[in-house]
């Protein structure tokens, strides 16, 4: 099981880190096609688990819904109609109910699954384009982020596989542990110090970094955890098996889920 793991990492991380150098258009395209992977790993864990999810709307408004969280945040903001958030929010939900109403075998249930996954994945996972369109510093912002996600979450398995004792929480992951857990967070830390002064002495302090990276840490274990509560619920392991050792896109980028929107924002504003 480490050798894929190992492989697919070696062949993923020069394609994740060559769209984060590139920037602007071939890394919106990656993280777009991201999103789609993940919404269509989505569907499959909820089809997997035999829960309605309606594919067609989960795409379609998905994507929308992206698009939108980007073009509000970039240069373009100016050039856009006022009220572009509710008016494209209404779009969704219309959108969604009518193709629900027209379809057979009608099911609020479906509608819930298929709202929680367009809101959910694409308006989170849009901040990773924000972050990297922060002025000055995007390149090198993202870089911690995802270089901090990457030390916590080898730093929390190998801890977990030779220190683990105590699980962190057996219904929902049961291979996690808290040593995992701890063992994981203090290796991101240091890799946040190290990265600061290699990358960003002069955006934010070696006490910033300290923060930021138990904070990186931290929110990523609790998004993933979240993430592992909709495959149990579903009775699956794993939302597909794109990424040999690794799973599908959904699991490698869960972390992100409640961390992208957080890390943006407290960049944005405290830093």
């Amino acid at each position: 099981m480490l050798l894929p793991r190992i492989l697919t990492a070696v062949i993923g991380l020069p394609v994740i880190l060559a769209a984060i150098h590139f920037g602007g258009i071939v890394y919106i395209s990656f993280v777009g096609c991201v999103i789609l992977l993940c919404l269509y790993e989505y569907s499959l864990v909820l089809t997997s688990g035999k829960k309605p999810i309606h594919t067609l709307s989960l795409l379609l408004f998905g994507l929308c819904m992206a698009i939108v969280a980007v073009l509000g945040r970039t240069a373009l903001q100016n050039e856009l109609p006022n009220n572009l958030y509710p008016f494209s929010i209404s779009v969704v939900i219309f959108g969604v109910l009518l193709i629900e109403i027209l379809t057979p075998k009608r099911s609020w249930e479906r509608v819930c699954n298929t709202f929680t996954g367009i809101f959910m994945i694409p308006w989170a996972l849009a901040h990773l384009i924000s972050i990297r369109d922060i002025p000055g510093y995007g390149e090198y912002l993202t870089l911690f982020m995802m270089i901090t996600i990457w030390v916590s979450d080898t730093g929390a398995y190998f801890s977990g596989r030779f220190f683990g004792r105590h699980k962190l929480n057996q219904e929902v992951s049961p291979k996690k542990t808290w040593e995992g857990a701890v063992g994981g967070t203090l290796l991101a830390i240091g890799a946040a110090i190290l990265m600061q002064r290699l990358f960003l002495p002069t955006c934010f302090s070696l006490l910033t970094a300290v923060w930021l990276g138990l904070l990186v840490s931290v929110v990523g274990q609790v998004s993933d955890l979240a993430e592992s509560v909709l495959k149990r619920s579903a009775g699956v392991k794993d939302s597909s098996h794109l990424l040999p050792g690794h799973g599908g896109f959904l699991d490698r980028f869960d972390s992100y889920l409640l961390l992208a929107p957080l890390f943006y924002y407290v960049v944005l504003y405290t830093l």
